[in-house]
């Protein structure tokens, strides 16, 4: 995958992860470009960012850190192969955050 590629497969997912936060109604801030920290009612925070050296999503969160990389069409956890969308919404819901249909 080119840096191209990566960039705007990344960019796409980033949106589309702030859009279901807006319709979930979750608090959260875009500090710099690719990069969506999500804040919740206790303080805590997860972050998502684009990891553009090694072509992958990560996401930093309570519970521990998490590396997402392209694969058919999906992003996957490098570690177990779980998609992006699912990881996160079980991690939102853990931190508080309720349900987010990704």
């Amino acid at each position: 995958m080119s840096d191209i590629d990566f960039n705007r497969a990344a960019g796409a997912t980033l949106a589309h992860i702030e859009q279901a936060l807006e319709v979930a109604g979750l608090d959260f801030e875009t500090p710099a470009d690719g990069i969506i920290e999500i804040e919740f009612d206790d303080g805590s925070k997860i972050v998502v960012n684009r990891h553009g050296v090694a072509r992958e999503l990560w996401v930093a969160a309570r519970s521990g850190g998490f590396h997402f990389r392209p694969q058919d069409g999906d992003w996957v956890d490098t570690r177990d192969g779980t998609p992006l969308f699912t990881r996160l919404g079980e991690l939102i819901a853990a931190q508080g955050g309720g349900t987010v249909g990704f």
